[in-house]
């Protein structure tokens, strides 16, 4: 007897089941109705884990394994966290999860008249309801080139690289005598003073006022210049004026330089080239990290394309009160990649709540059309506030109302990003490591590995350099 190949991709559910015109009562056969997920960041895994049910079948489908708890990767490119204290993998969070199942692939396409999902690597991937959750990724506005040399903070692979650009700084630093480079080498510049440019920038002072300064003999790390820039006329737009102030004025106690009202107008391996006042200046500087702003993922340009729908100026998908995409009720845009609008008629902010309540509010619908129940109201986000961390004991929160600084808000803070991370062996290892890092300023992730484009050539540069650099004279104490 000959037996027929399996299609490896195709579920075992069989055909497709068609949905009645106006969405309404589902009937199956039997055969659960086919969820596809595309991410698995904090909207799409939200999603996934709340259509924990036999009606429905999932399939999660991510470019990586893990989920990623971005608002922590700042604390992995400057060597505070380890990249699997904050990333988990999504087989492990949905093991439990009967009826979801983990795909590791890209998407290349979708077809949202004949409802399938096409995977760069030529698999067809059918659906009911599609929830596309892709994320963003850094935008250098129209200027593509400068990232090879001012990384953004968008995955592990960049927070790597940035924490190799930082350290080896040092190292560098360390070795070359002739002060002008030097100067160079300890100048870092961070481009975008939002939430993640101010963690950053306050990081790095932390570096190398306190976990380096003691560790070098021929610099003194703490002469290391920060300078924050912006182009707004404040740091922490989204924030109310009095905690942007006092944000402010904790970097500046740090000794980060914050200057605002200032445009980059070109980036290379020398340093930038920035504008302010109508005055163009250059800054010499071998570390430019670039948290300036995001767009869209690309996926999101392929399905405006095949729906016909608009999008904004960063590429988002404007979607209906809903979450779904204009004459195609079954594919909801969830995310970074949704132009979602709250009542007063302003578009929802970047954040990851915004995603995670978006990725439930998408799988309670589903869930009741499935069930034939009554559509569900347009989505309302629930804004619990907004969080940022200057350093150590020091951050502003506003949350519920309440306008809150320094140690208070630190707590604030650190106790909701532990409670959102995945899973409990991840809030036990952070907990310990911050624990560890509060007490003695040691960061223990202060690891320089692979290479990045601005590494300096020691065999080149230093070729002819026949003497070591003197040891640095430790300031002689004056008396008043």
């Amino acid at each position: 007897m000959k037996l027929k190949a399996a299609n490896p991709f195709r579920n075992e559910q069989g055909a497709l089941g068609i949905a009645p015109a106006d969405g309404s009562s589902i009937a199956r056969a039997n055969k659960p109705w086919k969820v596809v997920i595309v991410g698995g960041g904090f909207g799409g895994l939200s999603a996934a884990k709340r259509l924990e049910s036999s009606s429905v079948d999932v399939t999660l489908i991510d470019r990586r394994n893990y989920h990623l708890f971005q608002p922590l990767l700042y604390q992995v490119a400057t060597g505070s966290l380890s990249p699997g204290e904050i990333a988990y993998p999504l087989r492990g969070v949905l093991s439990r999860q009967k009826n979801a199942r983990v795909w590791l692939g890209t998407v290349a396409d979708i077809d949202p008249d004949s409802k399938r999902v096409f995977l760069s690597d030529g698999a067809v991937i059918p659906y009911d309801s599609l929830i596309v959750a892709a994320g963003s990724e850094t935008s250098y506005y129209g200027h593509n080139e400068w990232q090879k040399c001012a990384p953004g903070l968008k995955s592990i692979e960049e927070a790597t690289a940035i924490r190799h650009k930082i350290l080896y700084a040092f190292e560098v630093a360390e070795r070359i005598c002739d002060p002008v480079q030097r100067r160079a080498w300890l100048t870092f510049v961070i481009v975008g003073a939002g939430p993640t440019g101010v963690e950053l920038s306050g990081a790095i002072a932390e570096i190398a006022r306190q976990t380096l300064k003691k560790d070098f003999r021929s610099i003194h790390p703490d002469e290391a210049h920060i300078i924050l820039l912006d182009g707004a006329p404040r740091i922490l737009m989204p924030f109310a004026e009095d905690l942007s102030d006092k944000a402010s004025r904790s970097l500046a106690k740090l000794g980060v330089q914050v200057n605002c009202g200032t445009m980059v107008k070109h980036v290379d391996e020398a340093g930038l080239t920035i504008e302010s006042n109508q005055r163009t200046d250059s800054i010499a500087a071998k570390t430019v990290i670039w948290a300036g702003g995001i767009t869209a993922s690309p996926l999101g340009r392929i399905l405006a394309g095949r729906t016909r729908v608009e999008t904004d100026r960063g590429g988002r998908i404007k979607v209906k009160p809903d979450l779904t995409v204009p004459n195609y009720p079954d594919i909801y845009v969830i995310g970074d990649l949704a132009a979602a609008m709250d009542p007063n008629g302003k578009p929802l902010p970047g954040l990851a709540q915004v995603a995670m309540q978006g990725g439930t509010y998408a799988a309670k619908a589903i869930l009741r059309k499935v069930k034939g129940q009554p559509q569900l109201r347009p989505f309302h986000y629930f804004d619990k506030g907004s969080l940022a961390v200057v350093g150590r004991a020091a951050a502003v929160a506003d949350v519920f109302g309440l306008r809150i600084s320094g140690f208070l808000a630190w707590i604030v803070w650190a106790f909701i990003h532990l409670m959102y991370l995945v899973t409990f062996q991840s809030r036990l290892l952070v907990f310990f490591q911050w624990a560890i890092q509060d007490l003695t300023f040691s960061r223990s992730a202060r690891l320089i590995t692979g290479a990045v484009p601005s590494d300096f050539n020691f065999n080149e540069e230093l070729s002819e350099l026949r003497t070591a650099p003197e040891i640095k004279a430790e300031p002689t104490p004056t008396s008043v």
